[in-house]
């Protein structure tokens, strides 16, 4: 029982960093249907940032978290607009197709020598880890850390998109765009602040994992990107409540695999997790909270 609470913790504090990303992906699916691969690569960049800020500047670790957030909304923005939409009248494949190439873009910049080279570098503990003792379990004041910045950036969101008219305009433009636009909402604007918001999000997820693990490098948001899209696909894309029940999921999953008893089964916990997303989707092709809906030709 002891070593069930202890892999749920774990399992809670991963797959906290899957929901902060898949938020991103869910988010602009959401918006205008397109699948942004490169925001594995913004997760990646925040983490950059968060140490540039935190071993350069000498920025307390929850000033360099807000600060990469806030470099990386931009980058989020910047993205879209060199990018993406030029693109958004075009077919579906060709909007594919660039995001891949955008994530092979900034993943071959970043393994430059001038900018981070492609060694693996030690993240600043910019917070010293410390053990402490709930019951039978034991948890570092990293993952308490990890878990209470993921709620309040979830109900920040929640408020964000349920309360504010920025908000109200995302909802509206992800039901219609062109009736949204006849109602005096700016669709540019609007997608442009999804971009923004799942960024930050992104980014928060890359400083925080570069915390708890001490290490990043430029190819450190490939395989959590990948798994933050399946969560988002696992949980129903396009809807925000889907991606937080997918990334806790895939990182439960793959924690009690990995921790598992039964000799090697560990090395398989990325194909099973992958085998399960196929399970699911034959039973609920949309998902576990999506629902069958007929799509706009």
């Amino acid at each position: 029982m002891e070593n069930i609470l202890q892999q749920l913790v774990n399992g809670l504090s991963l797959g906290s960093i899957y929901a902060l990303i898949a938020l991103g992906y869910t988010m602009v699916y959401g918006i205008i249907k397109l699948i942004n691969f490169a925001h594995g690569e913004i997760y990646m960049l925040g983490a950059f940032i968060g140490y540039v800020f935190i071993q350069y500047f000498h920025l307390p670790f929850f000033v360099a978290l807000v600060g990469a957030m806030i470099c990386c909304a931009g980058i989020g923005v910047l993205i879209e607009f060199l990018a993406y939409r030029p693109l958004r009248g075009s077919t579906r494949i060709a909007a594919l197709i660039t995001a891949i190439g955008v994530s092979f873009l900034i993943q071959n910049v970043m393994k430059l020598r001038f900018f981070a080279g492609a060694e693996p570098r030690a993240f600043p503990q910019a917070i010293e880890q410390k053990m402490i003792e709930v019951g039978p379990i034991m948890v570092s004041n990293i993952q308490l850390l990890i878990l209470g910045t993921t709620v309040v950036l979830m109900l920040g969101l929640q408020i964000i998109v349920m309360k504010t008219k920025m908000g109200k305009a995302m909802r509206a433009v992800s039901v219609d765009a062109d009736a949204a636009m006849l109602m005096g909402i700016s669709v540019n604007q609007t997608i442009s602040f999804t971009f923004a918001i799942g960024s930050a999000l992104a980014a928060a997820g890359g400083v925080m994992i570069g915390l708890y693990y001490n290490s990043i490098d430029p190819m450190m948001g490939v395989t959590p990107g990948l798994k933050a899209f399946v969560a988002a696909v696992f949980g129903g894309i396009g809807l925000i409540p889907g991606a937080a029940l997918g990334g806790f999921s895939i990182g439960l999953i793959e924690t009690f695999v990995s921790a598992s008893s039964i000799e090697g089964l560990s090395a398989y916990k990325d194909a099973i997790v992958y085998f399960i997303l196929i399970i699911v989707l034959l039973i609920k092709p949309t998902g576990l909270l999506g629902k069958n809906t007929k799509e706009k030709v």
